[in-house]
């Protein structure tokens, strides 16, 4: 297996921290960001930085410097970037009409832009060495815009948007894109859910007041029933970039609780969107 340099976002903690460690166990170069690494993620920035053929890199993801700044040091030091894996991100669950502007800009700048920003800086290195492969951590909610999840899940849609194109766009450069698209997991993230920072709303919704709890409960059977393991999205993570390219799918499902339903969704759209490059006369692209 050829080693490959691999870029990791929101390795802090879930999904980024086991993939991190599982990518670096098969001797990949694995560059992890996190940010505040002098601060609140010291602890964190540290454990990771001792773990073989890791470097922890303070990136903020926001910041078009810092980001530049974490893409020059790797190609410096590697003279390659081979996989990007954009994982970080923030999730929100509240009433949408509770999310002000500023809060859906934080989202967006998180989980759309910032992503966006990082897979433009690495395609010119990529299309130069003809190889490449981006990972965009999506979501189930990525398919399906969830009640109290519309803001979160208007995100992913944005991220999978961005993915789908550019997997057919870029295929014949020799560089995939795909999307993992977990569902509901045990990780850290889960706990650090944002509500809209507008509660003035919220009164004129307690006709509904007791859906969210029955998502929560119905949330709560499904792990009791289907332990889901946040390993599993590290391995999906492993098993795309083991996989030869050109030959890597454009979504790959991670949910043992609603898994199915979203697979059977992709299959559907994945159909029908042949149909819509072959209209437009680019079925080529398709193969």
């Amino acid at each position: 297996m050829n080693k490959k340099v691999v870029l990791i976002t929101g390795t802090n903690s879930g999904f980024g921290w086991l993939t991190a460690n599982s990518v670096a166990a098969l001797g990949h170069k694995v560059y992890a960001t996190i940010r505040d690494t002098q601060g609140k993620n010291a602890d964190k920035a540290k454990a990771l930085s001792q773990v073989e053929n890791v470097t922890v890199l303070d990136v903020s993801l926001t910041e078009e410097v810092s980001v530049k700044n974490a893409i020059d040091t790797i190609i410096a030091r590697e003279g390659r970037i081979d996989v990007l894996v954009n994982n970080a991100g923030i999730s929100a669950f509240g009433v949408a009409e509770s999310f002000t502007t500023d809060d859906v800009q934080r989202m967006l700048a998180v989980n759309v832009i910032a992503p966006w920003r990082l897979m433009k800086l690495v395609l010119p290195m990529m299309r130069k060495q003809s190889e490449g492969l981006i990972i965009n951590v999506s979501s189930g909610w990525g398919r399906f815009s969830a009640p109290f999840s519309v803001m979160y899940g208007a995100s992913k849609f944005a991220l999978e948007g961005i993915s789908e194109g550019l997997h057919y766009e870029l295929r014949p450069l020799g560089v995939d894109v795909a999307i993992i698209q977990p569902g509901a997991f045990p990780t850290e993230m889960s706990q650090k859910i944002q509500p809209g920072s507008d509660a003035s709303v919220v009164d004129g919704y307690k006709a509904i007041a007791d859906v969210p709890n029955k998502m929560f409960a119905a949330i709560g059977q499904m792990f009791e029933n289907t332990k889901p393991n946040p390993q599993n999205v590290a391995d999906a993570v492993v098993k795309l970039i083991d996989l030869p390219t050109g030959q890597r799918p454009l979504r790959t499902v991670v949910d043992p609780s609603t898994g199915e339903i979203i697979e059977r969704a992709n299959d559907a759209v994945n159909v029908e969107y042949a149909k819509v490059l072959t209209a437009f006369g680019i079925e080529e692209l398709l193969n």
